[in-house]
């Protein structure tokens, strides 16, 4: 009889214990999305800004016609580059998430280089690649921040 309790026991804590994890992995499913939305829209409107006042433009873009900025980038890369960031990061560890996110930030400099070399890119004679350095660290810590707010929240 006592064994059939402690199973019964153990079984239904179990049970109690995946459905909290289901929930748990739901929450932090509903974190992810909300901060790679948050990131096309912020990136979107940066870039627009950008843009706008004749800092960058984008000779190399789907739908010319109608966008002035790269909608391939702020809809679809920025996006999944953010979740697998943000997947990253929140397996580490306070210091290597902070290089991470210097490396990333280092590393969109040799990417924006690249992409002007490929055409996709034009900055103003003005422009300095170490805005992008800046603006990507402040970006990302921002980013992290909301993921792990809405992790907690939701």
């Amino acid at each position: 009889m006592k064994n059939t309790a402690r199973q019964w026991k153990k079984s239904s804590l179990s049970s109690l214990q995946k459905r909290r994890s289901s929930s748990d992995r739901s929450k932090e499913q509903q974190a992810y999305v909300i901060a790679a939305l948050f990131s096309s829209i912020v990136g979107t409107y940066l870039d627009l800004f950008f843009v706008g006042i004749g800092m960058y433009h984008f000779p190399m873009r789907l739908f010319p016609e109608i966008f002035t900025v790269n909608i391939a980038f702020t809809l679809l890369i920025l996006p999944v580059s953010v979740i697998l960031f943000l997947y990253l990061a929140n397996r580490m560890r306070t210091l290597p998430r902070c290089i991470m996110i210097l490396t990333i930030s280092t590393a969109v400099i040799f990417i924006e280089k690249t992409a002007e070399k490929l055409g996709g890119f034009m900055p103003h004679p003005d422009w300095n690649h170490a805005y992008s350095f800046f603006g990507y660290m402040l970006f990302l810590m921002i980013v992290w921040i909301i993921f792990r707010f809405f992790q907690v929240k939701i």
